[in-house]
């Protein structure tokens, strides 16, 4: 067995130790100061044909690894006068690449450069008109090109509570709005420029435009970001990263993630990579035997099924807390994993393969677990523990490869197309590392197994049989940790309730819930407290994402 490496947190996770993906491709560094809207501006990149990455605003320059073709400043729940307001690396200014600062990313530019930012009269959140300025002739041909070839009209999302107070020195005003006058400056020398309204939300009706100028036009950036370079680049990393001996083990669970991420290490390293699922105890109905027969049959993955649910199970034992919930789940799924690797590792060598060690696992992480699992001191914050990303052993003997790390569940399902994974695998809901654990609120047991089990198997049924599965992005039911009176066969019951989750989204940052006809509501609302022993009462979630997330926890 390899030897331990470093705790995890120590040094960079191992898939970014080599030739990152990032220096392959005309990239934008997007530096986050907290805003509910920093992974839509990372969105609208890739939307381009661009390769994006964000980190947090106190990132300094110097200890990038890869020179950015333009920098953008989000926006931000503080205000730049505070005294622990967060602060750019002031190096931004100075490194010789155009720089677009968004809402609080303009006021810290402004701050930067001399100008005072103010608390305004009234808080600013919605619609607004914003104007485009006709520049003299004579003014320097970079001032237009933010708006250029854009209505000198246009409605904007505007969402702050601060404004300049006057113009920095050696700027300009290019757009205005009723109640801001500078609701977009540039310098004059420099290609710098900052925006007061949010040109990466829907509502910003050519906010898209906007990006896409400084993207494209100002920071000219080639669109060599797809899917279909993103394989070759990636495979060739794989191999470079594991080498010409090097083995892999698969944490593979069947779902779109760990499946894409499979048939991408098999292409890459062929039998070096031997996929294991772990059968934990809180899958869904019949999940091990399923996934068993897609994997090897649909792609022709060697895939090991371990059954750990009783250990599992011991171990969640009365524990009803998410975020341990989570951690024991992502560190008995590596023990696990570490204990059959050594048995493969032990029987390839028996077999008289001319291989090296297992050193490596293979996990799904996206781009959205690592951003929902980042927190930096100042503005941002830990939603929750993510399996793939922060549930993980300090000894772990592993090292991480994780191969879709950079991108988005979208890119994901593109990439699987690519690689002719069958769509009924590609169009796939997720499901969580933690399975039903972080679905089963309050104490995990077989018993809540079995019913959430049971009532999830009713649900996604019904949709399938409505034609409704490929409009929805994630369904699941919740198991509730209280019981309600009910009647059933002309007796008083006192059970448990299920609660319906469906969202839709095309990248899980944001989400809308997904409205039912009454008619299947009604045959699934049937079903369950007919057929589930132990549930006489079903509720629906409809909360959007944010303020929900899409799991419970």
């Amino acid at each position: 067995m390899a030897a331990i490496a470093p705790p995890a947190g120590q040094e960079p996770a191992p898939a970014q130790l080599a030739d990152s993906i990032v220096q392959s491709f005309d990239s934008i560094l997007i530096l986050d100061f907290g805003s509910q809207y920093s992974h839509l501006i990372v969105r609208r990149c890739r939307e381009f044909n661009v390769y994006c990455e964000m980190l947090p605003c106190t990132q300094k320059l110097a200890d990038l690894k890869w020179k950015p073709k333009g920098i953008i400043l989000s926006g931000s729940p503080f205000s730049v006068y505070e005294k622990d307001a967060p602060r750019v690396d002031p190096a931004v200014y100075d490194a010789g690449v155009p720089v677009l600062g968004i809402c609080y990313g303009l006021q810290e530019t402004a701050n930067h450069f001399g100008a005072r930012v103010e608390a305004s009269d009234h808080r600013e959140y919605g619609e607004a008109i914003i104007k485009v300025l006709v520049q003299p002739p004579e003014a320097p041909a970079h001032l237009n090109k933010l708006f250029e070839g854009l209505p000198a009209e246009s409605p904007v999302w505007m969402s702050h509570s601060d404004r300049l107070h006057s113009l920095p020195e050696n700027f300009t005003t290019v757009a205005t709005t009723e109640s801001a006058p500078f609701a977009a400056i540039a310098h004059n020398e420099k290609p710098i420029y900052g925006i007061q309204f949010h040109p990466e939300v829907t509502h910003s009706l050519r906010g898209k435009d906007v990006l896409r100028r400084f993207v494209i036009n100002i920071c000219g950036c080639e669109q060599g970001w797809t899917m279909e370079s993103f394989i070759d680049k990636e495979i060739e990393r794989i191999r470079t990263l594991v080498g010409p001996k090097g083995q892999v083990i698969g944490a593979v669970s069947g779902g779109v993630d760990s499946s894409v991420a499979a048939k991408l290490m098999h292409e890459a390293i062929g039998d070096r990579f031997h996929a294991i699922m772990v059968d934990n105890g809180v899958l869904r109905l019949n999940e091990a035997q399923q996934v068993h027969k897609m994997l090897c049959e649909d792609l022709g993955v060697n895939l090991t099924v371990v059954d750990a649910s009783d250990l599992f199970l011991g171990k969640l034992k009365g524990v009803t807390d998410p975020e341990q919930k989570r951690k024991i789940i992502g560190n008995t799924f590596i023990e696990v994993f570490e204990e059959k690797a050594t048995e493969i590792e032990q029987q390839v060598k028996e077999a008289g393969g001319d291989y090296g060690e297992i050193e490596w696992l293979l996990q799904g992480t996206l781009y959205p677990d690592v951003i929902e699992s980042i927190s930096f001191k100042g503005p941002s914050a830990t939603i929750k523990t993510h399996h793939n990303v922060g549930g993980l052993l300090d000894d772990m003997k592993l090292k991480l490869i994780e191969p879709l790390r950079e991108l988005f569940k979208d890119e994901v399902r593109a990439l699987g197309r690519l690689l002719k994974i069958p769509e009924h695998l590609v169009g796939r809901h997720p499901f969580p590392g933690p399975g039903l654990a972080i679905r089963i609120l309050g104490e995990v047991t077989r018993e809540q197994v079995r019913i959430a089990q049971q009532a999830d198997y009713i649900f996604i049924d019904e949709i399938r049989k409505a034609g409704l599965y490929d409009q929805i992005s994630q369904a699941f039911c919740a198991l509730l940790p209280v019981r309600a009176v009910g009647v059933q066969g002309d007796r008083r019951t006192y059970e448990q309730v299920i609660c319906l989750r469906a969202v839709k989204t095309e990248d899980f940052m944001t989400a809308d819930w997904f409205d039912f006809p009454p008619a299947v509501l009604r045959k699934m609302s049937n079903r369950i407290t007919n057929e589930v022993q132990g549930v006489n009462r079903v509720v629906m979630d409809i909360t959007s994402k944010p303020p929900g997330t899409v799991e419970w926890l």
